[in-house]
């Protein structure tokens, strides 16, 4: 049977937040943290990945504070970090495997820095590292995936998130699609303050105000999984070869034929891996 939105919808009240969470499976907690794109959810980036990792563990996919059906945050209280702790909390889970799309990869990677003791494996899909010289990507300013997707914020009209899907995919034909620009669209918008929120705060570094620092990097202890597409042209598959380098504890997966979701163009792979690693590594 095929678990539907409605079916794994939750909510919970954590310290400072009501957050909208997707749950299903038992068994070790794996918590999937969502990318920063406009209209982005724990179900929207992970509804090819929930049933099939519920078949081995209790998943969690969180909509993040200033996303999805969570409460709405300005940039001067954005922290992801902190918000990941707290949710932990309320549910009172001790610790968990952390999965996490670009935005939400940095979330868990500077969880695995500050809160060692929350987190049992590391996955990480096409995070940044930070703002360290480009070895292969333009150094003139953001990337042309991230330009697309700041434009997708001022502007979240379907044809915004046509071009932002396809930016985002190698595989335009299948995944920019009407109905899902369309969807993405929809939500985006159902949300005006989240936009509006983010706009606002690019000039106080939102999405990601606070970084991993560099230095912590190889005092993960952590097994760690990294995810990339060769094909990213949003997050250069370059920051993953920096965090292979860095984490002492980790291998890399690069996928061809393969942009920022690898979740999503590869669910059958991404999902054999991560099911593998969680349970073996």
């Amino acid at each position: 049977m095929t678990l539907t939105q409605a079916e794994a919808a939750r909510t919970v009240r954590t310290k400072e937040w009501n957050l909208r969470y997707y749950e299903a499976g038992e068994g070790h907690p794996v918590v999937l943290l969502h990318g920063s794109g406009p209209g982005a959810t724990g179900w929207s980036n992970f509804a090819g990945n929930i049933e099939a990792l519920a078949e081995h563990f209790h998943v969690y996919a969180v909509d993040m504070p200033g996303w999805g059906d969570s409460d709405a945050v300005t940039v001067d209280r954005l922290d992801h970090v902190e918000a990941a702790v707290q949710f932990l909390d309320a549910l009172g889970i001790d610790k968990a495997a952390f999965v996490g799309n670009s935005m939400g990869g940095q979330t868990s990677l500077r969880l695995a820095t500050e809160h060692p003791d929350r987190i049992t494996h590391l996955v990480t899909m096409g995070p940044p590292v930070g703002r360290a010289p480009s070895l292969f990507a333009p150094g003139d300013g953001p990337s042309e995936g991230l330009k697309v997707l700041i434009e997708a914020y001022r502007d979240a009209s379907p044809e915004n998130m046509r071009r932002l899907v396809e930016i985002m995919c190698f595989d335009k034909a299948r995944f920019a699609t009407p109905e899902l620009c369309q969807a993405r669209s929809d939500a985006a918008l159902a949300r005006p303050e989240h936009l509006r929120n983010y706009v606002d705060g690019l000039p106080g570094g939102a999405p990601l105000p606070v970084w991993v620092k560099p230095e912590l990097l190889p005092g993960i202890a952590v097994p760690t999984l990294l995810i990339h597409g060769r094909d990213d042209r949003v997050v250069p598959f370059e920051n993953s070869l920096r965090l292979l380098a860095a984490i002492p504890d980790s291998r890399l997966v690069l996928l061809n034929r393969c942009g920022h979701w690898a979740m999503i163009e590869h669910a059958d792979e991404f999902n054999r891996l991560v099911a593998d690693f969680v349970r073996h590594a």
